[in-house]
């Protein structure tokens, strides 16, 4: 794979079932470096028989697909270029889509209630005067913000406390009606106001974000995780709510029985509400390396009771999906992969796909279970879980597979302190031995996984072995193994890396060990930034959107007010103990510093400052910044940006770290 090759990137959206068990919907997207963006569209997939996958619309981009309760509906979220998404329903056999919102801001989810004639919805509701609400008033022209909390930002979004998410309900339109023509001026300037779109309802109001909805199994209230309570400037919880569909005051369903940090609320058939939370402790603040565990609330009023156990079993990177009347569908974070795993109200637990297989979603109805999965042949399939395993459904990825495709080594390494440490090695074709890039994670309770991964495949194809692994602090492996970097960062995290790295040099053929260079981002960057300045091995590195100064991060990142305290400290001295700025004195190795200029995630001053202080010190360094793009650049960035960014990577490697086909 090349940065040519980003076009046949496919990724798969959550399935949704067909109630018959017939056929699944899933989104199909991909980055169109001619489009400048992610553009996709719906597919259907034939569960039985011998059919081949179908598209059934033809949007800019279509995505969130889900069937009406009796299916003759399909509900998805459909975005025009440039536009925010809004929600469209369409009669399942085909035909004309009916838009059924016109949000200034879009639509972020949505649900059917029960009975198939109610859509729920979550989104932002502007402040009057802002964001396009008055025409001629730009957002240069609204007035000052005035700011009395901690939160106010997200990356990705921006400003959150003068457009917060909230619950809407309208009524499903009817799709076989005539559509409503647009209205024509009349000659005393006044106009019509005929549209086919309905106004909502709004359900939930105030000054927080609501989301994560769904609907009690009788349709009279609607579930939805919020942080409501006088403490949540401060603390990190957010809990279960519960609001009649005829709107009035939303009650807190979990908020006195713990200190639970809500993903993920669902109802089963049988009236059960299915929860995923992390414990945050008696300060509400303690998500270091906490992994997600699922409770079960069995009745109106009741107490959520504890499934699953969260020293081992993680649900972070999980919907929940109702499967049988008592059980739900969850995904477990396991050793790089998602495991498939349903859980009933008993605390029963049944593992359905493999140890290799990264899901993405699942979807259930009619006895039949279909996924979106990853693995190292795909960036995105669909298959149905059957008695025997998986049965494959679409190959989106063949076009990807012929530009060329390396399947990675698994590999563990025993650590110098006999700590097995697990990872991947991805390896060129042609002879040895090939320079070597070690590649960081971010998080850092994260993870590499058994999923394709881009990045990885455009360095190989560049003549790069690629080294990558999951080192203490990661996600998948136990709490233990994540929150051993807590307040000690910097310490076994890096011995785990250059140990992994030594290893794959040892003892996977075609590998240079006196030719290697390191990068990564975020916590990636982190790393990288903290590893140049401990060793000098290295030809040349590359620190992306890195959290580089702990200090400067408090009241300039999104998750500023608390991220830096629990993981490096609030104590001065400690923070300046895993600070790589603290030690940026140190580097010598050539560095190449990425930034968004949007990031709110990791804000662009702390690349600023840390490149200026390589400059200073007379590092060979390069600031490369790209605009309008924010964290999340390299993932769904702008096609165009992310090619650029591909391209600006290999010309560094390629002066500072050359390969036979990567060269000056």
């Amino acid at each position: 794979m090349k940065a040519d090759d980003l076009d046949l990137l496919v990724g798969v959206g959550v399935p949704t079932v067909h109630p018959s068990g017939g056929r699944a919907v899933v989104a199909v997207t991909h980055p169109s470096l001619e489009a400048d963006a992610t553009v996709g569209q719906l597919w259907t997939i034939p569960l039985t028989g011998h059919a081949s996958p179908r598209l059934v619309t033809r949007g800019f981009r279509d995505t969130a697909p889900q069937f009406s309760p009796d299916g003759r509906l399909l509900g998805f979220l459909r975005a025009e270029p440039k536009r925010p998404p809004q929600l469209h329903v369409v009669d399942a056999a085909g035909g004309e889509p009916v838009a059924v919102t016109d949000r200034a801001l879009g639509v972020t989810e949505f649900a059917w209630s029960p009975d198939g004639r109610t859509l729920a919805f979550v989104s932002r509701e502007p402040e009057q005067g802002r964001y396009g609400t008055v025409e001629g008033i730009d957002p240069g022209g609204e007035r000052a913000r005035r700011i009395h909390t901690l939160k106010y930002q997200a990356n990705g979004v921006g400003y959150t406390i003068d457009r917060p998410a909230h619950v809407f309900v309208v009524p499903v339109p009817d799709v076989s009606a005539a559509p409503v023509p647009p209205p024509a001026p009349w000659p005393d300037g006044s106009a019509g106001t005929a549209t086919d779109v309905a106004e909502p309802r709004q359900l939930t109001a105030g000054p927080w974000d609501d989301a994560s909805i769904a609907f009690s199994p009788d349709g009279r209230s609607i579930a939805f995780v919020s942080a409501r309570h006088a403490g949540r400037d401060t603390d990190l919880r957010e809990d279960v709510h519960l609001v009649s569909v005829d709107g009035g005051e939303a009650a807190d369903l979990t908020g006195r029985h713990g200190a639970f940090s809500v993903l993920a609320a669902q109802y089963t058939a049988d009236g059960r509400l299915f929860f995923t939370a992390q414990d945050l402790g008696e300060s509400g603040r303690d998500f270091v390396a906490r992994n997600t565990a699922l409770y079960v609330v069995d009745a109106a009023g009741g107490a959520p009771r504890l499934l699953t156990d969260p020293e081992t079993v993680d649900f972070t990177e999980s919907a929940i999906t109702p499967y049988r009347d008592d059980s739900v569908l969850v995904l477990d974070r396991r050793r790089g992969a998602l495991v498939l795993t349903e859980v009933t109200a008993a605390g029963e637990t049944r593992t359905l796909t493999g140890e290799h297989t990264v899901v993405g979603g699942a979807g259930a109805a009619g006895g039949t279970v279909a996924i979106a999965f990853a693995d190292p042949s795909t960036a995105g399939d669909v298959a149905v879980v059957d008695g025997d395993g998986l049965r494959r459904l679409s190959d989106f990825s063949a076009p990807l597979r012929t530009q060329g495709i390396v399947t990675p080594t698994e590999l563990t390494v025993d650590g110098r302190d006999g700590y097995p440490v697990h990872g991947w090695v991805l390896v060129p074709e042609g002879e040895g031995p090939h320079p070597v890039l070690l590649s960081i994670h971010g998080g850092p309770f994260a993870s590499y996984t058994h999923a394709l991964f881009d990045e990885a495949q455009v360095y190989v194809s560049a003549g790069y072995a690629v080294v990558m692994c999951n080192p203490r602090g990661s996600a998948g492996y136990g709490q233990a193994h994540g929150r051993v970097i807590r307040q000690r960062m910097g310490t076994v995290d890096l011995a785990d890396v250059l140990d992994f790295l030594d290893g794959a040099i040892a003892r996977v053929p075609g590998l240079d060990g006196s030719r290697v260079g390191v990068m990564g981002g975020s916590y990636g960057g982190y790393l990288t930034a903290w590893t140049i300045a401990h060793d000098h091995r290295f030809a040349a590195a590359i620190v992306e959107r890195g959290f580089l100064d702990p200090e400067a991060f408090i009241g300039t990142s999104d998750i500023g007010s608390f991220f830096a305290d629990e993981y490096t400290g609030t104590d001065a001295g400690l923070m300046r103990s895993q600070s790589p700025q603290a030690v940026v004195d140190r580097v010598r190795t050539p560095t190449l510093v990425l930034h968004s200029a949007n990031d709110l995630r990791c804000p662009l001053g702390q690349a600023e400052r840390y490149y200026a202080a390589l400059k200073r010190h007379g590092v060979e360094t390069e600031l490369v910044i790209f605009p309008g793009e924010d964290h999340e650049l390299s993932r769904s960035g702008r096609p165009r940006h992310r090619r650029e960014r591909f391209d600006i990577i290999l010309d560094w490697w390629a002066r500072h770290l050359p390969s036979r086909s990567n060269h000056s």
